[in-house]
């Protein structure tokens, strides 16, 4: 298969099951995207200009999903203790235990979608995980 062939039905496929994920999580009181933020999150306090980057948007967009995050107490904006005049955020216990719901309800639903695949099937997604991980990080 052609490398553009194989990005393009790599490309369906993952929107496929991202939004098959975000279905799953439907339910919780957050947006995927807010779940996103709140996952850049969980390693530790975080610069605003890190996140919108990561993210791909504007520190005014960041800033806006930022905020409503921090009115239900999800996140908590701080100050570098190396340069008290940059902004970070972090996550609340709240935020923590948001995101591991989500993350729940996504295992969950990815076990169950597995669990309905061949034994040879689910060989071929693990097999494929170092592959695509690779693909995954800069």
């Amino acid at each position: 298969m052609m490398t553009d062939e194989l990005a393009e039905n790599l490309s369906k496929e993952l929107r496929h099951l991202v939004l098959l994920l975000r279905r799953a999580a439907a339910g919780q009181p957050i947006t995927s995207q807010q779940y996103a933020v709140l996952g850049s999150l969980q390693d530790g306090p975080r610069r605003m200009t890190e996140l919108a980057e990561e993210h791909g948007v504007q520190l005014p967009t960041m800033t806006v999903q930022i905020n409503r995050l921090e009115e239900p107490g999800l996140v908590a904006r701080g100050a570098d203790p190396a340069d008290a005049r940059v902004r970070t955020v972090e996550l609340t216990d709240e935020g923590r235990a948001r995101l591991v719901a989500v993350r729940r309800a996504r295992i969950a639903y990815l076990s169950d979608r597995l669990g309905a695949l061949t034994q040879a099937e689910r060989e071929a997604v693990a097999a494929a995980l170092p592959a695509l991980a690779k693909l995954g990080r800069p």
